[in-house]
């Protein structure tokens, strides 16, 4: 995986390596129809099926489109990650071995069972608020504006994203917008970069000068994933002690 600040995080409490437990949850995925997306580092993503899931001989089989141009990069990349959603919960494994399969009309991506599987709940469960005292930032290109470089202040954070600060001085980011590039500053020791849809724009009460962003993140890769979640449950350690000392 990629070498990412505080990606061997311990995330004992998420990892699942039973092969039974991590049978049921791709069968739950299969059987599901749950939609998967394939993400690289560079930002390239497939969304596909699971096919096919078969432990004894080591092969889990997804959907292809053969010519979507981003299977090309995933299928070049040794950081290719799976993620999907089970009602509140992120299920999320490395891809390894991914291969593109022809057969007559239909193509197809086998790549070995996976070994480990990161079960995480989904996003409110984890949302933090950063400490200001680390002014914690997100610094990308306006995407109406790719000239204009911005830092804006984060509100929150999770797993799947984060909400941002846009005072009223700079022109309003729409809904639906999508950033390749973001560059997410938490504190001294987290800094990630990942992908960035804005779902949400909120004109926040006139006193605040400004609107709340409600942003969600794409193209992570798992070390990145991994960096993230070990800064969600130190702050939240952090602010449950805080809470305690003036108790």
């Amino acid at each position: 995986m990629s070498a990412v600040k505080g990606s061997h995080a311990n995330l004992d409490d998420y990892r699942i390596t039973s092969a039974v437990e991590i049978q049921a949850l791709l069968k739950q995925l299969l059987e599901s129809n749950t939609l998967v997306t394939l993400s690289g580092p560079q930002g390239a993503n497939h969304t596909t099926l699971l096919l096919t899931v078969d432990a004894s001989r080591g092969v889990v089989c997804f959907s292809a489109e053969a010519d979507d141009p981003s299977l090309t990069s995933l299928l070049e990349s040794d950081e290719v990650v799976a993620t999907a959603y089970l009602d509140s919960i992120k299920v999320q494994f490395d891809i390894e071995g991914l291969v593109l399969v022809h057969g007559g009309r239909h193509s197809a991506l086998n790549a070995e069972y996976p070994k480990t599987v990161y079960r995480f709940q989904r996003r409110d469960a984890f949302r933090v608020k950063p400490f200001s005292s680390h002014s914690p930032q997100a610094q990308f290109r306006h995407p109406g504006m790719p000239d204009m470089p911005l830092t804006l202040r984060i509100l929150d954070v999770s797993l799947g994203g984060m909400a941002l600060f846009l005072p009223e001085s700079i022109p309003m980011i729409e809904a639906g917008s999508k950033i390749g590039r973001c560059i997410v500053d938490l504190d001294g020791d987290t800094r990630i970069e990942a992908g960035m849809a804005i779902h949400h724009v909120t004109v926040l009460h006139p006193e605040y000068h400004g609107a709340r962003l409600g942003c969600e993140f794409f193209g992570m890769d798992g070390g990145t994933m991994r960096t993230l979640q070990h800064y969600i449950n130190q702050t939240q350690k952090r602010r449950s002690a805080l809470s305690s000392d003036k108790t």
